[in-house]
């Protein structure tokens, strides 16, 4: 079953086109990365899905109701993680809780024991009674998620759920998003700069550029099409028979060192190095999803390139909401 199915989604604003036309199916249950540079539309598309910014053209069908026919219903469905900090300083973590689930209207007394429950997943029993301005980023992060499942969502949005925490926070977080598909089956969807945690997280990855779709498909599916796994070797190296192994697609010599194209490393690794001779120094760089956005963009993902467009307008749209 589809948590999600976009009909061509276009956003445009004046004479930039954010989102030109994507569709997309993302099933019940999975971990959906959604990749791209700042710009590339990402954030205006899980806007339109959320309902924050209203789409110039097409539909989507968000747990099952129409995002433009029904936004409410839409609402009660999902939770969201906005890629800015948006807990209440001021407040404690239950405070916080109390306050996201009296907004979406939970009866009063399944709150407290709801927020129990919030609290002793993403790890903070312990700290429930603190001021929020007493927490680390990584602390709040987990609130932020905590916030956002409260109400029982069926859908969960993951704006850049980890942007700048230190490595042991971002670790923390991904524990807690593996635990919410494995104990919840919650459909997540997550934008991230980190390819490491697309790769690791996400059962199945869109990358998007300038508005479009452009390669879809599972962690691994993407990275066969890239191309072959390098091998680096050092020695008295039988050129011969490296070149007559049928996995093996290039073999180039460089000064003292042979950089030889393979098909899967992992298995096809010990046959080469058996028959290439005798072998003083081995080096093996895997196919990663940056070689992947490299291929298929033609640039990396950057943390620091202009926002352009995309998130601009949406964070312009979000405070209007909370105003409303």
């Amino acid at each position: 079953m589809a948590a999600i199915v976009t009909d061509n989604l276009v956003k445009r604003y004046a004479e930039v086109t954010a989102v030109a036309g994507v569709s997309l199916e993302i099933k019940e249950g999975e971990v959906f990365g959604l990749l791209g540079p700042n710009g590339a539309g990402k954030t205006t598309t899980i806007s339109m899905l959320s309902t924050l910014v209203k789409p110039t053209s097409g539909t989507a069908l968000v747990a099952g109701r129409d995002i433009n026919k029904d936004p409410l219903a839409v609402r009660r469905n999902i939770g969201i993680v906005f890629q800015e900090p948006s807990v209440d300083d001021l407040l404690t973590a239950r405070e916080n809780l109390y306050l996201h689930s009296m907004l979406y209207g939970m009866p009063r007394r399944e709150i407290p024991g709801r927020i129990e429950e919030m609290l002793r997943l993403v790890n903070l029993s312990e700290r429930g009674d603190s001021l929020v301005r007493t927490y680390s980023g990584g602390m709040r992060r987990r609130l932020e998620i905590a916030r956002g499942l409260i109400h029982g969502p069926r859908i969960l949005f993951l704006d850049e759920p980890t942007l700048g925490l230190d490595p042991a926070s971002r670790k923390a977080v991904w524990e807690h998003i593996r635990g919410l598909k494995d104990l919840h089956n919650t459909t997540i969807i997550l934008t991230t700069h980190y390819m490491e945690e697309a790769d690791s997280l996400a059962d199945r990855i869109g990358i998007i550029n300038k508005g479009r779709v452009i390669e879809l498909g599972t962690p691994e599916e993407l990275k066969k099409k890239v191309g072959h796994d390098l091998v680096f070797l050092r020695g008295a190296i039988d050129e011969a028979a490296v070149r007559a192994l049928p996995f093996v697609n290039t073999a180039e010599r460089d000064a003292d060192c042979w950089k030889i194209g393979i098909v899967d490393s992992g298995i096809n690794l010990q046959e080469l190095l058996n028959a290439a001779g005798r072998i003083e120094e081995v080096e093996v760089r895997r196919v990663t999803l940056d070689d992947v956005f490299l291929k298929f963009a033609g640039q990396q993902i950057s943390d620091d390139e202009d926002e352009k467009a995309d998130g601009f307008f949406e964070r312009v749209a979000a405070q209007k909401a909370v105003r409303r």
